[in-house]
C-alpha cells in the first residue's frame, strides 16, 4: 500500500505533537483549502500568515481585518481576500468564546464524525472544509475509522 505523504507535514505543520498551535496551523490552513482557489494561491496565503506569525487565534483577531486583507492580496487570494478576511476574524472569535481552544474542541467530540458536525456548527465552515481538516486529524485523534 502506497501512503499518502501528508500535506499538514508539506506546510510544515508537526500535527503528531497534538500541540495546540500546530492543530491550529493545520485548522488555519483548512479554512484557506477550503475555498473554490488553486491550490497554490491558498499556500501561499498560509504561508503569508505563518511569516506574520499570525498563528494562533489570539493573533488573528489582534491582526484585524484590514491586515488579514493585506497578507491575503500579497499572496494574490485576491479573488475572496474580503470574505476569508472576514471568515478568519468570525471562526476565530467563535472558536475562542465558544471551547476556547481547539483541543477543548476534540476532547468534547468523541468521534471523527461528532467533531466533523461541530466543524460544521461554524458560520463559514462546511463539508469541505471539515473533510479537509479531518482527513490529516482522524488518524491521530480518534483509533477506529468512523
Amino acid at each position: 500500500m502506497v501512503r499518502q505523504a501528508s500535506y499538514a507535514r508539506r506546510l510544515g505543520i508537526n500535527l503528531a505533537s497534538k500541540k495546540e498551535e500546530e492543530l491550529f496551523r493545520w485548522f488555519l490552513a483548512c479554512l484557506l483549502f477550503g475555498k473554490p482557489i488553486q491550490t497554490e494561491i491558498a499556500e501561499q496565503a498560509y504561508r503569508q500568515l505563518v511569516a506574520a506569525r499570525l498563528t494562533t487565534p489570539e493573533a488573528i483577531l489582534h491582526a484585524g481585518w484590514d491586515r488579514l486583507v493585506f497578507l491575503l492580496d500579497k499572496a494574490h487570494y485576491v479573488r475572496y481576500d474580503f470574505s476569508t478576511a472576514t471568515k478568519l476574524l468570525e471562526v476565530c472569535g467563535d472558536l475562542k468564546h465558544r471551547y476556547g481552544t481547539l483541543t477543548n474542541l476534540l476532547a468534547q467530540a468523541a468521534t471523527a464524525s461528532a467533531l466533523s458536525r461541530k466543524l460544521q456548527e461554524f458560520k463559514h465552515i462546511g463539508p469541505v472544509t471539515a473533510r479537509i481538516f479531518l482527513r490529516e486529524v482522524r488518524p491521530l485523534w480518534y483509533r477506529r475509522a468512523q
